[in-house]
């Protein structure tokens, strides 16, 4: 790996901007992250049809090679010389080795799969093998583009629960086999809202330097003070569960796992919900009857006024003016779920309650409709025609005891809850704080709950929007974490060059 070590190296030093390979995609949160610290996203692979077209979008904007940018790719079928062939980063004559300095990229988590210690550690001898092997996993896959492309550094990210993987912590194993590979690493929990997101989002970030570059992994203090509620805390509690604190000789056995930083209440507060929404249009076409089902496409929409300005610093105005992504005249993809059951309910349930709360709502409103339908005449008796009816047109029918946690009304001055990928099929878990709107959030409100500027495009439809920004990595996390690596990674080469040019000198 030397001499291409080499090239690369040169390259960073003469102040050439770091490339990136982003595996497992999405619609490009790492990648946006990555972008806005310096770093020049190169290559990308994802297997969603939407989520690759929002990324080549926001990426590669005319670029001559834009189709196959756009391309939706699986990683099983696509092995990494046939990628740097159809993106052509082979140009120039530079060979693999040559082409990529950092890959980035989040693995999802096969429950079923156990990955093994032996397993990874022969990746490196034949990556091409284990990409034809169907058997393979994707953490596996993900080191097999590693060993393809042998990068200056990396990083991987993925659920606090991949430390502990039906007993197995991944993350160690990972750790473990890049080790036996030449690399430094480490792996820690981190907290989006300590890092000013507006969202209270626990992740699992792994990063590694080669050897040769004497960098040791740290991660970036925290800007932001929250709070956490119980529950991220016991989420973490069980992540750490199988982590290895001694061996039999009482020496640390998991090393490679680095302590979060330690919060500190002399910091600023957390961005809050209103922090991030308050400047956003009002939105109540819906209470109006103007609003109809079906999905909705709204690239080419016309774009909305802001209801407020943003003063400089504030985080709407980093929304608004993020470099390469700012607005662009007004805020598109400000659309909502049809769900005009639940209007009511949504109106009257107080921040922070929760589907026992909203059933209990929505039985208090199916009661007062019977008595004014009994108030007419109609028969309103316990399974009669209207009974039934006014019951299915007011009141959700899931189990409150069975599904607590499926609806929450955001408290607008604590972060939000954590955005999930099914924020495309209902919703429920992000309803608007603002009563008089009685929604749930919008596709763009999402996005910036998720950090994505008001710039970024999102490719299809409404519900693969919500799926591709619940999915996504915050930016605004990651960036931090990317400016740290572009140090070490300037700080690296230097050493690194420097210590080859004093071997080349006569004794």
């Amino acid at each position: 790996m030397n001499l291409n070590m080499q090239k690369k190296a040169r390259r960073i030093q003469e102040g050439q901007p770091p490339r990136v390979l982003d595996i497992f995609s999405g619609c490009g949160g790492i990648s946006l992250g990555f972008h806005a610290a310096g770093f020049r996203i190169d290559a990308n692979v994802e297997i969603d049809p939407d989520a690759a077209a929002s990324h080549a979008f926001n990426f590669h904007p005319g670029h001559p090679r834009s189709a196959h940018y756009a391309q939706a790719r699986d990683i099983t079928q696509t092995l990494p010389h046939e990628l740097a062939e159809e993106l052509g980063l082979l140009e120039d004559g530079l060979a693999l080795e040559e082409t990529i300095d950092v890959i980035v990229g989040g693995p999802p988590c096969q429950a079923y799969a156990r990955v093994g210690r032996s397993k990874l550690r022969e990746i490196q001898q034949h990556p091409e093998a284990f990409l034809h092997d169907q058997r393979a996993n994707l953490f596996e896959m993900y080191l097999a583009y590693v060993a393809a492309f042998q990068p200056l550094a990396l990083l991987m990210e993925n659920v606090p629960d991949i430390m502990n993987q039906r007993g197995q912590n991944v993350a160690q194993i990972m750790a473990e086999a890049l080790e036996d590979s030449g690399y430094t690493v480490g792996y820690t929990l981190l907290n989006a809202a300590f890092y000013g997101v507006p969202q209270m989002r626990e992740r699992m970030f792994l990063v590694a330097y080669r050897e040769e570059l004497g960098q040791t992994v740290t991660f970036p203090p925290y800007t932001h003070h929250v709070d956490l509620p119980p529950g991220y805390e016991g989420s973490r509690q069980v992540a750490l569960k199988s982590l290895r604190r001694h061996d039999l000789f009482g020496a640390e056995a998991d090393h490679h796992y680095i302590q979060p930083p330690t919060p500190d209440p002399d910091l600023p507060p957390a961005v809050t919900a209103q922090d991030a929404l308050q400047d956003l249009p009002v939105i109540r076409d819906h209470l109006e009857g103007k609003l109809k089902r079906g999905a909705r496409r709204f690239e080419d929409a016309e774009p909305l006024p802001y209801r407020l300005s943003a003063r400089q610093g504030t985080y709407a105005h980093q929304m608004r003016h993020w470099d390469g992504f700012g607005e662009r005249g007004g805020i598109r993809d400000h659309a909502i779920r049809f769900l005009p059951r639940d209007y009511p309910i949504f109106a009257r349930m107080q921040p922070g309650d929760q589907y026992p709360e909203a059933k209990q709502v929505a039985v208090r409103l199916f009661n007062e409709k019977l008595r004014e339908a009994a108030q007419q005449g109609k028969d309103t008796s316990t399974g009669s025609v209207t009974w039934d009816l006014l019951l299915q047109a007011t009141v959700p029918p899931y189990d409150d005891s069975k599904f607590p946690n499926k609806w929450r009304k955001m408290e607008p001055d604590m972060p939000a809850r954590t955005l999930m990928a099914h924020l495309g099929k209902d919703g429920y878990s992000h309803i608007h704080y603002d009563s008089a709107q009685a929604r749930t959030i919008s596709v763009r409100e999402a996005a910036r709950l998720q950090s994505f500027p008001d710039g970024f495009v999102f490719k299809g439809t409404m519900n693969p929007a919500f799926k591709q920004i619940g999915n996504a990595v915050p930016p605004l996390l990651v960036r931090p974490i990317a400016q740290g690596m572009l140090n070490a990674l300037q700080a690296g080469v230097a050493g690194y060059l420097a210590g080859i040019q004093r071997e080349a000198q006569p004794a």
